[in-house]
């Protein structure tokens, strides 16, 4: 079995970090940041041009068709890099769901032109409940004239005042349905939300009548359901790997500034209780980009146990990436929350991924509603052959 990447994800995972160390280093990162938007039309041009854009979508339409574990790999060193802008949105959450949800003409439409570089977009889920689960999707929807008509407020929409168009999750007579809004539809209005993490903004979006045309629903009922699912999975692993790269940043520049710095005539770092705490760091990236690996391959294989992976994975991590900002900035002292200091800018990422998809706690009732659900399923197929044998 091969526990380790093979040289073709070693030579993406050498690529990506030696493109974002030349095109996005941390000033460039901070420079992003005091945008409106965090959005460089340049630095998207250029990974559009490396096929990022595309990496895990079919080239049908226009992407590279590569697997999740190269996704998580190409998402680890850009959290390592703290990248900014709409990536994650466009690609994880509305391509992802976009692939599961859509028919061939939609994506053709809409997928194409993300995987090529030419569009951005987003998925607009949470309301006022601020809950992951569908059950707080109360968006309404009605039908009007062959159309579609959105009423509601969307909260914490990441990247929407740059998406060219977004997916929004609503009701259509009670069920769940996933709609395509381009950003120019009359009666969508986009207002910017405060963010603890100023790389990935955060919007309000309120459709006021937003007429949608019939061919941009994209699923409804249970197909609507069963794609979201998919598309939040892919995302999960995706934001996981990126918190994987983000905790290995801190650990790298941590160890680095206790073999420097001195205190009692000798560096901090030979100090066993700051050993401790970095061995702690070392405990919690491994773990995670375990964790993060085995979910990305459990999905590309179809392997029954995937949900649960993904759950696992995001649980550990969203307790891990914060802890190991906690121990960051305790190893680096007073300067280590200081603006200059880039521990902070990492550690603002930790909160914000942490409850982005679900929290530990969210997660961890997941497992045991998938535990629960799995027995029951194995239980009913165990009574199914036993009354078989007996025929």
């Amino acid at each position: 079995m091969q526990f380790g990447l093979t040289e073709t994800q070693q030579t993406l995972k050498n690529t990506v970090r030696k493109f974002l160390a030349a095109e996005c280093p941390p000033a460039q990162v901070r420079k992003l940041m005091d945008t409106e938007t965090a959005f460089d039309p340049e630095l998207w041009r250029k990974m559009a041009d490396q096929g990022w854009t595309g990496i895990i979508f079919p080239e049908d339409y226009g992407g590279f068709g590569m697997g999740m574990v190269e996704m998580a790999v190409t998402l680890e060193e850009m959290g390592r890099a703290l990248l900014p802008g709409p990536y994650f949105s466009t690609v994880l959450m509305a391509g992802a769901l976009l692939e599961s949800a859509g028919n061939d003409n939609q994506k053709h439409k809409y997928l194409g032109p993300i995987c090529r570089g030419e569009a951005k977009a987003t998925v607009a889920f949470l309301e006022d409940s601020a809950s992951w689960s569908p059950e707080g999707v109360h968006l309404k929807a009605r039908a009007s004239g062959g159309d579609y008509i959105l009423d509601g407020q969307k909260l914490f929409v990441t990247d929407a005042a740059i998406a060219d168009f977004l997916i929004c999750v609503g009701r259509l007579d009670g069920a769940l349905a996933l709609f395509l809004v381009t950003a120019k539809a009359a009666g969508l209005r986009v207002t910017d939300l405060p963010s603890i993490d100023s790389t990935r903004k955060l919007y309000q979006v309120t459709f006021d009548g937003v007429t949608v045309p019939r061919e941009n629903l994209l699923a409804r009922g249970d197909a609507a359901q069963n794609a979201l699912g998919r598309g939040r999975n892919i995302a999960t692993v995706g934001l996981v790997a990126e918190m994987t790269g983000g905790m290995q940043r801190l650990l790298d520049i941590t160890v680095e500034y206790a073999k420097t710095r001195k205190q009692f005539g000798r560096p901090i770092g030979q100090f066993q209780a700051v050993q401790h705490q970095c061995a702690d760091m070392l405990v919690y990236t491994e773990s995670s980009r375990s964790a993060a690996y085995f979910a990305a391959y459990a999905i590309q294989e179809g392997i029954r146990e995937a949900a649960a992976a993904v759950s696992v994975a995001k649980a550990y991590a969203s307790d891990a990436y914060r802890e190991v900002g906690n121990r960051a900035i305790q190893v680096h002292g007073g300067m280590g929350f200081t603006w200059e200091n880039d521990a902070h800018l990492y550690y603002r990422r930790a909160k914000a991924s942490e409850l982005m998809f679900g929290d530990a706690t969210f997660h961890r009732e997941r497992i045991a509603k998938l535990i629960i659900d799995g027995s029951q399923v194995r239980q009913e197929e165990l009574a199914a052959v036993a009354v078989e044998q007996r025929r």
